[in-house]
């Protein structure tokens, strides 16, 4: 029986509420244009029209793909962040409204700067460092990542983006000291793994099933990552540069107390959407890089 693109959606959306899925609505909007090939203006335009039988097979196979356990953005391919349009695949985790208090709070410093390079960390998708690009026009901004698939993406989300005259991507090891020819950055942003090893396989399906180990796994107690980036990449900050992190939830304190010791001053911490410690930033002390 044929049936008009509203009722697709509106049917899909009834499904993944029963099944209790929390951003329904998002999800079966995502899908439906997936299937369509519109935007999601082109699909409130025609919503009255009769949507094709392939495409609402398309659209009931991606539902129950996601009602099996797997994630939109990796049924779509895409997802949203900051504003901006960003491919997603397996090879990176998908961008979440949390992680976007990070990205605030690193444009906002960012713009208060004459000049300003940053060095996003674990770029994954490389969102933190595009969304930090296409709000700070003078900003230069490098997407360091070691897992080649994902560089890929990070170059794919700059030319989508045409941040390409102020992007680049570079494949590092976060947990290696950096290169003297890489220079100094006035930030460096970095939302690592920090899931605790032995944490992985209670995650939900969705996360453990379908994202990538190597972007969750922090090691023992999930704080491999900051200690490292803490320890060996300060030197490549500018005098009074920011270094900048999300965490993992009860990792706040531990992270702060981290960059105190290895000379970080004006450490604080931010809350994210729903009120759990996310991000720690502090500066670099004067004396700290008078010593490099």
């Amino acid at each position: 029986m044929a049936t008009t693109y509203n009722n697709l959606y509106l049917d899909l959306r009834a499904r993944l509420k029963k099944a209790g899925v929390e951003e329904a609505t998002q999800a079966s909007c995502e899908m439906v244009c997936s299937a369509s090939g519109k935007t999601k203006e082109e699909l409130v335009r025609d919503g009255g029209l009769y949507a094709p039988p392939e495409v609402e097979r398309a659209a009931y196979d991606l539902a129950q793909r996601h009602l099996d356990g797997e994630p939109v953005a990796y049924l779509i391919g895409e997802w949203e962040f900051y504003g901006l349009p960003l491919d997603i695949s397996p090879s990176v985790l998908i961008p979440r409204p949390d992680t976007e208090v990070l990205a605030q709070q690193v444009i906002e410093t960012a713009k208060e700067l004459p000049e300003c390079r940053v060095l996003d960390l674990c770029a994954g998708s490389g969102c933190i460092g595009l969304a930090l690009a296409a709000n700070v026009p003078h900003a230069r901004v490098l997407l360091g990542e070691l897992d080649e698939d994902a560089l890929k993406i990070c170059r794919q989300n700059t030319r989508r983006n045409n941040l390409t005259a102020r992007v680049s991507s570079m494949r590092i090891d976060a947990l290696e000291k950096p290169s003297r020819n890489l220079g100094e950055f006035h930030i460096i942003v970095s939302n690592p793994p920090y899931i605790p090893t032995q944490d992985i396989e209670t995650l939900d399906a969705s996360v453990k099933d379908h994202e990538p180990r190597l972007a969750l796994d922090g090691g023992a107690d999930g704080l491999d990552f900051y200690r490292s980036i803490v320890e060996k990449w300060r030197d490549a900050l500018t005098k009074n540069g920011m270094l900048a992190f999300e965490v993992g939830i009860g990792q706040a304190d531990e992270v702060l107390r981290i960059m105190r010791a290895n000379g970080f001053g004006d450490v604080q911490i931010l809350k994210d959407l729903n009120g759990i410690p996310r991000v720690v930033f502090g500066t670099l002390c004067d004396e700290v890089y008078q010593e490099k």
